[in-house]
């Protein structure tokens, strides 16, 4: 049996990229540092997924092991060195970490193994896998690197589906919302996986998700957060809140509808359905998971402020979005690491410093100037 093996043994990995494998005919070994994930893995070699919907359909994922990389580093290397797909499903930020043990497995693999491999991050992150790629190669030697070319292939994506924060009681069965997509640029003929869409470019793929799903669901969240509502429908149940948020992803829209030339029909259409999806009380999304790392999503290439700072070069109205940033500065969840940081940077720096640091926006910059204007109305 074909092998796949991927990086992340929670609800996403499982729920998402490891199930498609699964129902491709794979055998998916899961790396992980969760012994409890990975024991259950290994003890019970399948897992449910389940549709949030009224009817709670269900899918048995079978033909799944686990690996420890802290413990068990010899036996992830003996996978790599196998498997005829890699990918990862953990958060960018950790990327960087896991990137020594690939590369020490990659330099096995090509000693031996003349099969392709493809390396695929599924990751909320512009050009993920190119970065995990030059995290890879900085532990690779140059004969390495070279012996690479023909054998082992990284390839960029996109990835959408809602996995929410569950409490699973020790099961490995999962909740996902019945949508989702994976696209993954590629000119190359690839071993089809269930579910998975080939395109040549992926930039109007990765951005219409980022600036549309990601951004949606972060405005949300934010808004959600300062209108003291639970869940991510519950916001949606605010027609303040939907209105807002139609206005900030049409603010997207235009950018994306000019960038790419994006059809503006369809392109609303796309929004509406993906506010639907966000209304999704089956799900039961807290607003604190959505909203969770504002560092990370307030960061320059990210869903807040990439495109807000793409408007103004267009010379588009980012007034929304603008709104949606100061959101995001004031969202004080205090079991979140990064809310609670970034709560103290601005307390010890001043707004605009904060800023200029977290997403590399000019203090003076008229970008600046509105999401003061936003946060001082907000914060009242």
């Amino acid at each position: 049996m074909k092998l796949a093996i991927h990086f992340g043994a929670g609800n996403i990995g499982r729920g998402f990229i490891g199930a498609l494998f699964s129902q491709s005919g794979y055998h998916v070994t899961f790396v992980d540092i969760a012994d409890q994930i990975i024991s259950q893995l290994n003890e019970k070699k399948h897992y449910q997924v389940k549709l949030a919907t009224d009817k709670q359909e269900t899918v048995t994922v079978d033909n799944v092991s686990g690996l420890n990389n802290m413990t068990q580093e010899n036996e992830v290397i003996a996978a790599i060195k196998d498997a005829a797909y890699l990918t990862t499903a953990i958060g960018p930020n950790i990327l960087p970490r896991i990137a020594p043990l690939i590369a020490k497995g990659l330099t096995e693999r090509v000693k031996t193994n003349t099969e392709k491999l493809y390396v695929i991050a599924c990751e909320n992150q512009i050009s993920a896998t190119d970065l995990l790629k030059g995290y890879i190669f900085e532990h690779l030697d140059d004969e390495t690197k070279a012996n690479l070319a023909g054998k082992v292939y990284f390839f960029n994506s996109a990835v959408d589906r809602i996995v929410p924060i569950q409490n699973n009681h020790g099961s490995l069965d999962v909740l996902v919302e019945p949508y989702y997509e994976w696209v993954v640029e590629t000119s190359e003929s690839i071993p089809p996986i269930e579910g998975m869409k080939i395109v040549s470019d992926l930039a109007p793929f990765i951005e219409r998700k980022l600036f549309t799903v990601n951004t949606g669901h972060a405005v949300i969240a934010y808004l959600g957060y300062l209108e003291n509502k639970s869940t991510i429908d519950q916001a949606l149940a605010d027609e303040k809140i939907v209105k807002q948020v139609q206005a900030t992803l049409g603010e997207t829209g235009a950018y994306l509808i000019k960038q790419y030339g994006l059809n503006p029909e369809d392109h609303s259409q796309y929004i509406e359905k993906i506010i639907s999806r966000f209304k999704n009380a089956y799900l039961n999304d807290d607003v604190t998971r959505v909203g969770r790392s504002p560092l990370r999503k307030l960061g320059p290439n990210d869903r807040l402020v990439r495109p807000a700072t793409e408007a103004a070069k267009a010379g588009l109205s980012y007034t929304n979005l603008a709104r949606a940033i100061a959101s995001a500065l004031l969202f004080e969840y205090q079991e979140d690491d990064e809310a609670v940081k970034l709560q103290a940077m601005i307390k010890e720096k001043g707004l605009p410093a904060a800023l200029k640091e977290v997403s590399g926006l000019d203090e003076n910059s008229e970008i600046t100037n509105e999401v003061v204007s936003h946060y001082n109305i907000l914060k009242k």
